[in-house]
């Protein structure tokens, strides 16, 4: 067959029609057939992870920090299996990635072979837009085709499973015939917009209050400067989901930060006292931190009209993009008068207070650094055109509290999903996207123990092509996987769970010298700034080892987060003699807000 393009050739070949020029993964012998053609392919790279969940991960990455394709392939059986985890973060997210996976022989297939699992079935519900296993030469273009259409039009993953002797036959000829598909390599966004009667109905709810705000998602990627005329125009503040953060400029001073949990003390207040609600592309599950319903009249703007009122009870649901809806809510707006008085006061005085809160918790001590602090630090030093890669864990509490974006700035993470383990392989296909540009992934010990340890592997080998080497990994270390302990006291009222949540020691500054990267390692506060300044100067990537204490709480903001104390109180008080400075820190924590929001 030397010399003959294959049906694994064509595939890879239709891959690069439309655009893609990175393939992420692990090999094995069932996707060998694929792996040869990414060899003679001088046009698609691959890039091979230390485990297929990493490198699905990177395909998702590579889709969020760039907004085109995410492609990851891996064999069959186990390697197919561990995928799952980074395409549900694709689904979740909604970004679009294709997942080409090997299969066993066709000849073979139902008998119990080795490796062989159904992966139809696997594959059904993380890929339900698209699951298909190619069957013939003749169907792989059409396959292809589909898989990154559907991947497209629903921001979803797709998956292509093609058999081991499917890959190898020789590349097929379409004849003009019955039973034949010809397909192209096109798909282009819709124009998508409401209706002219729904925008003024729309606009006649957004004017009819005197408390409005907007809450904005990552629906709203494209549509920074709408949201903020949006916002100057009804007098109302912004706040953001987690994925939304990145889109708004945290410095407004009408900006009152994420929501959630995890949000400031600016949004849970503001988002208890408004009377109207404009929802921006933003599907945050934290339904409990939305206005009570009833409490305010809303109005959903959101490209997927599936997702019209599923948080909160709207009045009008505007189907459409978000920069073009908006702008479609401005021009009506414009015969309105303008809404700016008494609550946009409120709503600055939110801001500053929680702005002077923050400053006092990175100011707070603790043993031997406060992870706010970590954060905090960073915020003057952070390149205008960093990428961030955010994991899951106590540090996201801290991300999205402590750390406001240049507007150059991109930042990502497992959203809906919450998977750990994410920000290293995010941070790698955003730098194999963007050399040129600096990369700060943020994880906690727990996650960098997950999956971040094995990719500094992967991340060792490929810096030395980059024009750019910076990328720094902070490693949260306080020994604990402190989100599950405070969550274990706060929603369980249970003691922390010594044999579930301790860690191991690692010495991660050391790990990255051995592997010819640069590492520092911090355990004073005062050498914080001086750290972050020497792993952003470095001339090769940094592991930044920071210890951090365990106890600092993970407290929900006010006034939601008032309901919670009684029992986090409860549990730290069972710990015993292990939790006296955590106990003490929780309350100069509720101490921060209750002495402006009561408590």
């Amino acid at each position: 067959m030397a010399g003959e393009r294959t049906v694994s050739d064509a595939l890879i070949a239709r891959l690069h029609e439309w655009g893609v020029d990175r393939v992420f993964g692990y090999s094995g012998d069932g996707i060998n057939g694929v792996m040869g053609a990414l060899r003679r392919s001088s046009d698609v790279e691959f890039v091979q992870a230390r485990h297929e969940e990493s490198a699905a991960f990177m395909a998702v990455g590579h889709a969020k920090f760039t907004g085109r394709l995410g492609v990851v392939t891996s064999t069959q059986g186990p390697g197919a299996v561990h995928l799952l985890t980074g395409l549900y973060d694709a689904k979740l997210d909604h970004v679009p990635v294709v997942a080409i996976v090997g299969q066993q022989k066709t000849s073979v297939l139902g008998s119990g072979y080795m490796q062989e699992i159904d992966l139809q079935h696997v594959f059904a519900d993380v890929a339900a837009q698209f699951v298909q296993t190619v069957a013939s030469a003749e169907q792989v273009p059409m396959v292809v085709d589909r898989a990154v259409r559907a991947a497209f039009a629903t921001r979803s993953p797709a998956v292509v499973i093609i058999p081991h002797d499917i890959q190898q036959e020789p590349e097929a000829d379409l004849p003009h015939e019955h039973g034949v598909i010809a397909t192209a390599v096109d798909w282009r966004p819709p124009r998508v917009l409401p209706h002219d009667d729904d925008v003024r109905q729309a606009v006649d709810v957004l004017t009819a209050g005197s408390r409005p705000m907007l809450l904005v998602g990552q629906g709203a990627a494209g549509a920074r400067d709408e949201v903020v005329r949006i916002a100057e125009r009804l007098g109302a503040g912004i706040v953001t989901s987690l994925l939304g953060k990145p889109h708004v400029d945290e410095t407004l001073p009408f900006a009152a930060g994420t929501m959630g949990h995890l949000g400031t003390t600016a949004s849970g207040q503001l988002l208890s006292e408004c009377d109207t609600l404009l929802i921006v592309g933003c599907d945050s599950p934290w339904t409990e931190f939305y206005p009570p319903p009833g409490a305010a009249r809303a109005v959903q703007i959101d490209i997927d009209g599936r997702r019209m009122g599923d948080r909160y009870p709207i009045e009008v649901g505007l189907v459409g993009d978000a920069a073009l809806t908006l702008q479609a809510l401005e021009r009506l707006l414009d015969e309105a008068p303008a809404r700016v008085g008494e609550w946009r006061d409120t709503v600055e005085l939110r801001v500053r207070e929680w702005r002077q809160i923050r400053d006092e918790r990175a100011a707070t001590p603790a043993a031997p650094i406060n992870p706010e602090r970590v954060t905090a630090e960073l915020r003057p030093l952070l390149p205008g055109d960093a990428m961030v890669a955010v994991d899951v864990g106590s540090c996201a509490y801290w991300y999205a509290r402590q750390l406001d974006l240049p507007a150059g700035a991109s930042a990502h993470i497992s959203g809906t999903l919450a998977s750990m383990g994410c920000a290293v392989p995010y941070g790698i296909a955003a730098k194999l996207a963007a050399p040129d540009r600096p990369v700060v992934a943020l994880a906690g010990d727990g996650a960098t123990q997950m999956l971040g340890l094995a990719e500094l592997v992967t991340l060792s080998r490929l810096w030395t092509r980059w024009t750019d080497p910076r990328f720094v990994l902070c490693v949260f270390d306080n020994g604990d996987l402190a989100e599950v302990s405070w969550e274990q006291r706060e929603m369980e009222q249970e003691p922390r769970f010594e044999e579930s949540q301790a860690l191991p020691s690692v010495p991660y500054a050391r790990y990255a010298e051995l592997l010819g990267m640069h590492g520092i390692e911090v355990d004073d506060p005062v050498r914080l700034a001086e750290a972050w300044r020497e792993a952003l100067d470095a001339d090769r990537p940094t592991v930044l080892h920071v210890h951090t204490d365990p106890a600092v709480p993970l407290l929900p903001p006010f006034p939601g987060g008032a309901a919670k104390l009684a029992g986090m109180r409860d549990a730290l008080r069972r710990e015993g003699d292990a939790a006296v400075h955590a106990l003490e820190l929780l309350e100069l924590y509720a101490g921060h807000e209750s002495s402006r929001y009561g408590g």
